[in-house]
C-alpha cells in the first residue's frame, strides 16, 4: 500500500526548525533511537559475540543492502553495504578498470565530487603509470567518450548545483564505445527513481547519510551487475569479502556473490540505525517522491525568484533537470547561510559562493517552503547577515 507524504510523524526534527539540509545529512528518524539502544544492550551487552549469530550481525549488510536495492531498481542480492563511499568509489574503479586492461582513460568530470576524483588519483598512482584521469565539463561528457575510455565515473546529480545527468543515455554511450559505466548515487538514492537493471551501468556505489538518513557516518553501498559479480576480482581482498572468513585461510578466495565487495568487519551499531531509519521508506513509491520534490522546489525557486532578487538560480531551471536540490549564488553565501540557520532554516553552503536547499518530501511540505523563504527574504531585506557571528567561518560548511 502508498503511503501518503509528508511523513513527518516518522522523524524528530527539533520544533521551531525547517530542515532543508537532508541532501547533506538527514534528519533523526523516530524509531533509531530506541532500535540503536536495543541493539546495545540486549544484543551487544546481553548476547555478546553470540550476537554475531542470534541477531544475525553477519548477515546485516546483505539484508539493509537488499532494502536500498529496492530504492535503486537493482535486483535482491545485488547491493552490499559496508566501509566508506570512498572505499566503495575505490573497489568499483579497480574493478572497472580490471574490465577493461587495454585502455587507460578514466572520464570524469567537474560536477562529480571531489573524493571520487581524488580516489582515482591515488589509485592510479598504484598502477603503471600511463593511465589518466581526465576531467571535463559536464556538458562534455557525452563527446569525450571513445574507444580510448576505460571507464565513465560520474556522480549522477551535482552535489553543488543539483544538475542531473541523463544516466541512462550516458550509460548507453559508454556501452557502445566499450567502456564500463561507474555511478555515484549518494545525491540520487531516496532523493529520485534510479532504475539500475533498467539502465544496465556495470557499477553504481553511494553514501545512507543523506537523503536514506542513516546518520553520520552510517555505512556505503555497492552494487555490481550480477552478470559480472563473478568476474571481479576485489582490489581491496578484506577477510569479510573470502568465501569462507571463518575458514581463516592463509589465501583469499572470493565469495562467489556480491559479498566478495565486503572488506572489513560490519558497523553494527551504525548499520543498525540506518537499518530502522530505511522503515521510514516502507510503501514510499520514489515516482511519488520525485513528484512531490518537483512540486515543491518549483514553489520555492518562484518564491525566491519574486522576493529574493539578490540571489541568482545556480540549479538548471528545468525541473527535470536536476535532482532533489536547488542551489542559489550570491555574494556574501556563507555569511547568509549563517543568518538563516540561526533563524531556524537548515541549509548549507559551498564554496565560493552557492547556498543549498535540500527538497526532501518524506517530512517537508509546502507550508514548510513558503515559511523558510519568509525568514530567508526577512534575513536579507534586514540585513541580518552584517551581524559579526555571522562573518567567522566554521570548519564545516
Amino acid at each position: 500500500m502508498t503511503v501518503q507524504l509528508p511523513r513527518k510523524e516518522l522523524f524528530d526534527i527539533p520544533a521551531g526548525v525547517i530542515y532543508l539540509d537532508g541532501n547533506s545529512l538527514g534528519p533523526l528518524p523516530a524509531t533509531v533511537s530506541a532500535h540503536v539502544t536495543d541493539v546495545i544492550e540486549h544484543q551487544w551487552g546481553a548476547q555478546l559475540i553470540r550476537a554475531w549469530n542470534e541477531s544475525d550481525w553477519m548477515g546485516q549488510p546483505a539484508r539493509v543492502g537488499d532494502r536500498i536495492a529496492r530504492l535503486i531498481g537493482a535486483p535482491a542480492g545485488s547491493v552490499v553495504m559496508g566501509d566508506t563511499l570512498s572505499i566503495k568509489v575505490y573497489q568499483a574503479l579497480a574493478a572497472s578498470l580490471e574490465l577493461r586492461p587495454d585502455r587507460r582513460i578514466i572520464l570524469s568530470d567537474t560536477g562529480n565530487f571531489p573524493t571520487d576524483l581524488y580516489m582515482a588519483e591515488g589509485l592510479l598512482r598504484t598502477l603503471d603509470g600511463d593511465h589518466e584521469l581526465r576531467v571535463v565539463d559536464p556538458e562534455n561528457v557525452e563527446h569525450c567518450i571513445d574507444e580510448s575510455v576505460a571507464v565513465v565515473m560520474l556522480t549522477q546529480v551535482d552535489y553543488r548545483s543539483g544538475r542531473l545527468h541523463d544516466m541512462q543515455r550516458l550509460t548507453a554511450l559508454t556501452q557502445e564505445a566499450g567502456a564500463i559505466s561507474l555511478w555515484d548515487l549518494a545525491h540520487s538514492a531516496g532523493a529520485l527513481p534510479v532504475e539500475l537493471t533498467a539502465t544496465q551501468c556495470e557499477f553504481a556505489v553511494g553514501c545512507t547519510y543523506k537523503y536514506l538518513n542513516g546518520g553520520p557516518g552510517s555505512p556505503a553501498f555497492i552494487y555490481v551487475r550480477p552478470d559480472l559479480i563473478q568476474r571481479i576480482q576485489p582490489a581491496l581482498s578484506g577477510w569479510m569479502g573470502h568465501d569462507a572468513p571463518f575458514a581463516f585461510e592463509p589465501d583469499y578466495r572470493p565469495a562467489p556473490s556480491v559479498q566478495r565487495m565486503r572488506v572489513g568487519t560490519p558497523p553494527v551499531i551504525q548499520m543498525s540505525a540506518l537499518e530502522a531509519a530505511l522503515d521510514a521508506w516502507e510503501g514510499v513509491d520514489m515516482q511519488a517522491i520525485r513528484a512531490a520534490s518537483i512540486a515543491l522546489s518549483e514553489r520555492f525557486i518562484l518564491e525566491v525568484d519574486q522576493r529574493c532578487p539578490a540571489l541568482t538560480l545556480a540549479s538548471p531551471r528545468d525541473p527535470q533537470s536536476r535532482g532533489s536540490q536547488v542551489s542559489f549564488t550570491c555574494q556574501h553565501g556563507y555569511a547568509i547561510m549563517q543568518a538563516l540557520i540561526a533563524q531556524g532554516v537548515i541549509g548549507d553552503f559551498r564554496a565560493p559562493n552557492i547556498i543549498r536547499f535540500g527538497i526532501t518530501p518524506l517530512y517537508l511540505d509546502e507550508t514548510d517552503i513558503i515559511s523558510a523563504v519568509d525568514i530567508l527574504q526577512e534575513v536579507l531585506d534586514n540585513e541580518r547577515w552584517k551581524q559579526p557571528q555571522f562573518q567567522v567561518k566554521r570548519e564545516v560548511t
